[in-house]
């Protein structure tokens, strides 16, 4: 058998096990014993509510390592093969070889993720930009988009609230984004997006440019310790919206709380009890406002590194031109793409990976 494929299996092995020891997925193997054990006792689901949030953290723990073991494995059955077949198994080795290859690269960003809350679910917003039926119809795309891009990554999605435009397209949709290093990867979409094309809604074809502006928060779901006072809240309900039918709820169950101290307004339609999308809201609330604090102690902390701190509206992080070329860029990292249609169905890791590497290169250089 190949010596050259040992060597490149045992190189992998190591870079693995250097991965498994920098995302301390041995101490994540400890956590989950610990939550089992507390688990299996007598009195464990007298707290229901407690008892329901360790079994999520087993599961979200379990969904971050059980890759690593797998991927782990499959290169020890590997090597094993090396060293056990004949020649008549290249072929099939070198196969296995490239397709762990492939694995090791991929789950190697995931040892990029620096952000406390990179691991957690995510709650993703899009907003229609300035701009009428086309911005609107510019955020339904990029609705699409997402949704694209987390059904081909194995995530799961909710639709908590949805905002319909006038004449075409939504004014707004937030909704939630369960999977292991979803935040984590969806950091890299925060900011305002840029379509560059002819609109189909302008009767003499002509070019028009349109924003929409993406917003993202870790869905921390009970570990946010933010006091909120109830006299700060305006809290509306009124009926869900729905396509007709059975599920459309004849009763206010829907839900907008707003927070009058900074004006951010949360809705929730989603759930099947008025309580339960209130609770939800509240969730969503709580991380909106820690997300806020935790960017205004980020901010300060730029400024006194010198940093140029500017998250204005009109400055896009990605522009997506559809005429007179066709031509996907990341103005943060320089990465682009010429096929439009594939990265509007879904295509986005390699802008992700893009912008893992580009922040992990900022945080590599040293400040002058």
């Amino acid at each position: 058998m190949s010596q050259a494929l040992t060597n490149r299996l045992s190189a992998m092995k190591n870079e693995v096990d250097m991965l498994i020891s920098r995302l301390n997925i041995n101490g994540k193997n400890a956590q989950i014993e610990a939550l089992e054990t507390q688990s299996g006792k007598t009195e464990f689901w007298n707290d229901r509510e407690n008892a329901q949030k360790v079994m999520q953290e087993i599961s979200k723990l379990r969904a971050q390592i059980a890759p690593w073991h797998v991927l782990i494995n499959r290169i020890h059955d590997a090597l094993e093969l090396a060293e056990v077949s004949d020649d008549d198994f290249v072929d099939d080795l070198t196969a296995e070889v490239e397709a762990i290859a492939k694995d090791v690269e991929k789950m190697s960003l995931q040892a990029m993720f620096t952000g406390v809350y990179d691991g957690e679910n995510a709650i993703l917003g899009i907003h229609a930009g300035a701009g009428g039926t086309d911005s609107q119809d510019w955020a339904m795309m990029l609705e699409r988009m997402y949704l694209r891009w987390i059904e081909q990554n194995g995530y799961k999605v909710d639709i908590l609230e949805r905002s319909d435009g006038e004449e075409a397209g939504i004014k707004s949709v937030l909704m939630s984004v369960q999977g292991p290093y979803a935040y984590g990867y969806l950091r890299s979409e925060l900011g305002v997006h840029r379509l560059v094309r002819l609109s189909p809604f302008d009767a003499a074809n002509r070019r028009h440019t349109s924003f929409a502006k993406v917003e993202l928060w870790p869905d921390i779901q009970g570990e946010i310790n933010i006091e909120i006072n109830e006299k700060d809240l305006r809290i509306d309900t009124y009926r869900s919206s729905g396509a007709g039918g059975q599920n459309v709820q004849k009763n206010d169950t829907a839900v907008r709380i707003t927070h009058i101290p900074t004006n951010i307004v949360v809705t929730c339609q989603n759930q099947r009890s008025q309580a339960q999308n209130r609770d939800r809201a509240m969730q969503i609330l709580k991380a909106r406002l820690f997300e806020m604090e935790r960017q205004k102690q980020e901010s300060q902390l730029a400024n006194l590194k010198g940093e140029n701190v500017n998250a204005e509206w009109g400055n896009q992080i990605r522009s997506y031109v559809l005429h007179p070329y066709q031509l996907v860029k990341d103005h943060r990292t320089d990465y682009e793409i010429g096929n439009t249609q594939a990265v509007l169905d879904g295509r986005l890791n390699e802008f992700m990976e893009s912008y893992l590497r580009y922040q992990m290169e900022r945080l590599n250089t040293p400040q002058t």
